[in-house]
């Protein structure tokens, strides 16, 4: 092949990738905020007859909508009022319209990046569904907690149905009643409020915790599960009864708010009430839920997608769903006298949901029916819950922090607390750092053995992936950088950089490794996607997938890209953070480390078209597009230190080295880049190898010939003041 032709064609097709990318993401360039959603849709898709939108008030987030001049409803987005984050870890956004009785007159499902959605349900029927809201009389919901409607679901959506449905009831109650609309007025405090009495520790039996309410009980058996779906207009639900008998238990529910200390030291006991308490952070409340019978609360949603689709916490406006992270099995109960369960599970509530133990909540349950090959239908069943008087007190007078001593004094409470409970995880990632810097410190002799090196990089990189990467989600981005860098100009504080600590580690060592070593310290071990091109890299030669070598004039010119790539979002975060964040989807470290995958088509796309070019060109992405490889290599270049050796040798006439670099780093002329080296040691294997080195091999050879008393030393480590001796220059 001509080479002159096939470089100006490869720098061709890698811009037209590039641009490609950088296009698909500038498409999806919007602020998620009312008055960009509203701008792409017409006023009458709202409220029939409207022609124009008014300002949005900056108080209630609503915006007017107009017919001429007068307002016949206003809009809002469910997510300036309620949480609505989905299987995705984003929210779901959803804009409607609400008039002055308190109706929806408009619903638009205008953003959402649900990955189960995006996987086999076509988006028209998500869209359909969300319309159908339009003509829900929020006063009605507001009277019965959000249960005066049916709810539509999609087989396989559940979660996210319900999510749209949760948001769309709480965001219409709130903006009707911030609105006066319907007759709907604020909600107004009645009295002092309550609060837990946390010095009462009294342990009791079950009976009399049953007989006080503190724990609470939903029955159904077969019979009345069989009668309520005959009951509903679905007639393939009463075709497909329940099996067994109509007395036999079909669910049997208990419900205890665990985190009051006398309930939860009396149902779990001394150790685990305070394994409980260690689990819980301020503001945080627990339920235990007890259940046998042949229906499970928990389903089978947690084990897919990490949520418990089968129970919601409802207490007034406000509801709350369960992720995997939020529970914990329980083995047993402490008291003698209770019943025997199938399940018995603690849920976590978190302090940002807007919970008050002290008022009545209610846990709902949501029944299924299959009624056809994938199809279901759906009832739901509340158990009420009201905490005795016995457990509460007054409300206490509100704690105000009044100095900066304070304030500072708190927010290092509340890091302290999250490093606390991530102690494995950190201990885990404190043990690699050691192993790494052992290994960097004494790599002459840890590379001595090349088969053991190379099993041993393997299963480093392994690890990085599978716990760094998919377990941990600890994969570092050039997001990270421009967030320092704008702190830094509004006004420097660690706190926010502590609340992750596993993140905070890793940069803490980066920058000691930048003045030892280099990049490569992070970039060559410690990044989950470099691990996963690396290790698909192996799979690849494995099985014979040709692998090409870039004409070193191409490799030259297309290394400044990851650098240009850098300085570009740089430059955007400095007039906007949420336009370089959105750019920074160039990273696809989101995407194939945080998300595995479950996102929008072109970002799916987009990484594994480099997963693919990596396959046939080693850490295709590290060489030539990573922003984060480049911010690390500017710093880096301060490093105090030249750890790999080289021979005279090297690259004069020998090309070993050069020739078998993974990621070309090695000039023609010997010497290695420390901008574009990943520090995977190959090169130092290489130095010591004595079947490849010409310079062991002649060692050898001369070993063998004279027996010279100076060439009594390890293969591949010249004296001092060898001739054949140096180390590797800065180019």
């Amino acid at each position: 092949m001509d080479v002159r032709r096939a470089i100006p064609s490869l720098a061709t097709a890698t811009a037209y990738l590039f641009a490609t990318c950088l296009f698909l993401f500038a498409s999806s360039v919007q602020a998620d905020d009312l008055p960009s959603f509203l701008s792409d849709i017409p006023p009458s898709e709202l409220a029939p007859g409207a022609d124009a939108y008014g300002p949005v008030s900056n108080e209630t987030r609503v915006a007017p909508v107009l017919k001429g001049r007068e307002t016949i409803a206003w809009a809002f987005l469910t997510s300036d009022f309620v949480g609505t984050t989905g299987y995705s870890g984003k929210p779901i956004h959803v804009v409607a319209a609400i008039d002055t009785d308190a109706v929806l007159t408009g619903v638009k499902l205008v953003k959402h990046s649900e990955p189960i959605i995006l996987i086999g349900i076509p988006n028209s029927k998500m869209i359909a569904l969300t319309e159908g809201y339009k003509g829900l009389d929020l006063k009605a919901e507001a009277a019965t907690g959000g249960e005066a409607h049916d709810l539509d679901i999609i087989s396989g959506a559940t979660v996210t149905i319900m999510i749209i449905d949760d948001s769309l009831v709480r965001a219409g109650i709130k903006v009707a009643r911030a609105l006066g609309l319907g007759g709907l007025a604020p909600h107004l405090d009645q009295g002092p409020k309550r609060e837990i009495d946390m010095t009462r520790t009294q342990t009791h039996d079950w009976g009399t915790l049953a007989g006080d309410g503190s724990v609470r009980r939903l029955t159904l058996d077969i019979g009345q599960i069989n009668a309520a779906f005959e009951d509903t207009a679905d007639a393939r639900a009463a075709k497909r009864p329940e099996p067994g008998e109509p007395d036999d238990t079909f669910i049997d529910m208990h419900l205890a708010l665990v985190s009051v200390p006398s309930i939860g030291k009396s149902l779990l006991g001394e150790a685990e009430y305070n394994n409980l308490t260690k689990w819980l952070k301020d503001g945080e409340q627990a339920i235990l839920v007890l259940g046998r019978g042949v229906y499970s609360f928990k389903g089978s949603g947690y084990v897919r997608g990490g949520i418990f689709d089968r129970i919601q916490l409802i207490q007034g406006d406000n509801s709350v769903r369960f992720f995997d992270k939020q529970q914990r099995r329980l083995g047993d109960l402490a008291t003698s006298d209770s019943p025997s369960f199938t399940e018995l599970d603690i849920f976590k509530i978190p302090a940002d949901a807007e919970f008050d133990p002290a008022e009545p909540f209610r846990l709902q349950l949501l029944a299924q029916r299959a009624v056809g090959a994938v199809e279901k239908t759906f009832l739901t069943f509340d158990l009420g819950y009201k905490l005795p008087e016995q457990y509460l007190l007054p409300v206490a007078a509100p704690v105000v922090i009044n100095s900066a001593t304070d304030e500072a004094a708190a927010k290092t409470a509340l890091w302290q607390r999250i490093w606390k409970d991530k102690a494995v995880e950190i201990g885990i990632l404190g043990a690699m750092l050691l192993v790494l810097t052992g290994v960097f410190f004494f790599q002459f002799q840890a590379t001595a053995n090349a088969r053991v090196f190379y099993w041993f990089r393997i299963g480093y990189l392994s690890f990085t992936l599978v716990f760094l990467g998919w377990y941990a989600n600890a994969q570092l981005s050039v997001v990270n950088l421009l967030a320092l860098a704008g702190s830094l100009r509004s006004g420097f504080t660690w706190d926010a950089f502590l609340m992750d600590p596993l993140v905070f580690i890793q940069w803490f060592a980066i920058a000691a490794a930048l003045l030892f070593w280099g990049r490569g310290a992070y970039c060559g071990w410690l990044c989950p996607f470099g691990a996963l091109q690396e290790l698909l890299n192996k799979a690849a030669r494995a099985l014979k997938v040709p692998q090409w070598t870039l004409p070193w004039g191409l490799h030259e010119r297309l290394w400044p890209l990851k650098y240009m790539i850098f300085l570009g979002l740089f430059g955007l975060s400095m007039v906007s953070m949420t336009l370089a964040e959105t750019y920074a989807e160039v990273e696809p470290f989101k995407t194939a480390i945080i998300l595995k995958f479950l996102r929008d088509w072109p970002f799916v796309i987009f990484a594994v078209s480099l997963l693919i070019a990596g396959l046939f060109i080693e850490r295709f992405y590290c060489r030539y597009l990573c922003p984060l490889g480049g911010a690390l290599a500017i710093p880096a270049r301060i490093r105090m230190f030249d750890w790999l050796r080289r021979y005279k040798e090297c690259g004069s006439p020998c090309q070993t080295c050069a020739n078998e670099c993974p990621v070309q780093a090695i000039h023609p002329t010997g010497e290695i880049n420390p901008n574009e080296c990943v520090d995977c040691m190959h090169c130092q294997v290489l130095y010591q190898s004595e079947t490849k080195c010409p310079v062991v091999i002649k060692q050898l050879k001369r070993r063998a010939k004279t027996g010279s008393a100076d060439l009594k030393m390890p293969l591949g480590q010249p004296p001092a003041n060898h001739p054949n001796a140096k180390t590797s220059p800065v180019s």
